[in-house]
């Protein structure tokens, strides 16, 4: 007996077996989407993924702390003086050698030049103001190197950011940043 002598037709089953599959499919892709959708960042954090900054009232040798993304970030203007002797440190004094920047190449050595904003502005420096040791908030404009002193263990950073004496692993990070005006920093 043939498809035509029993009255069935095959493209009509083959046709339901199709739709139903395709109701399920958007059916479960409908029920899975705000699983997917609640993770992502709300709002908040969003608007927190970069942050301006006006510097144009730090002067030389003052710093500044804010907030981005929950951290504090440290916004340093440095002295010459200050600037001539980060410089001036040999790389092999250093505890941490790698520059730790996300605006160089990664396993940069950790020169002054590759910490601070360069293109004329060596004078800079933005730090994510978290001890490497345990997180704690290092203390600025002190220490034995004039940079920031973490109290909480006794971790010395010179005024590069770089870790120098005491049981931090590695030096300050810096976020990526970029300079949009003459008196605005762009951090994020």
């Amino acid at each position: 007996m043939s498809a035509a002598d029993t009255g069935k037709d095959p493209n009509r089953r083959d046709f339901l077996y199709l739709a139903t599959g395709t109701v399920a499919a958007v059916g479960a892709a409908a029920t899975a989407w705000p699983f997917v959708s609640q993770m992502n960042p709300n709002a908040a954090t969003r608007a927190l993924a970069s942050i301006e900054v006006d510097v144009s009232s730090i002067e030389p040798g003052q710093a500044i702390t804010i907030k981005w993304r929950g951290k504090p970030v440290f916004i340093r203007n440095r002295t010459d003086k200050e600037v001539e002797e980060a410089k001036a440190v040999d790389l092999g004094e250093l505890k941490d050698p790698v520059a730790r920047n996300d605006n160089a190449p990664g396993g940069a050595p950790a020169t002054d030049e590759n910490r601070a904003a360069g293109d004329g502005r060596e004078n800079w420096i933005v730090m994510i103001g978290s001890c490497t040791h345990l997180g704690c908030v290092p203390v600025g404009l002190s220490g034995d190197f004039g940079g920031w002193f973490c109290p909480c263990h006794g971790s010395h950073y010179d005024t590069a950011g770089r870790i120098r004496k005491g049981p931090a692993p590695e030096n300050l990070h810096v976020p990526h940043f970029e300079f949009t005006s003459d008196t605005t920093i762009l951090i994020g």
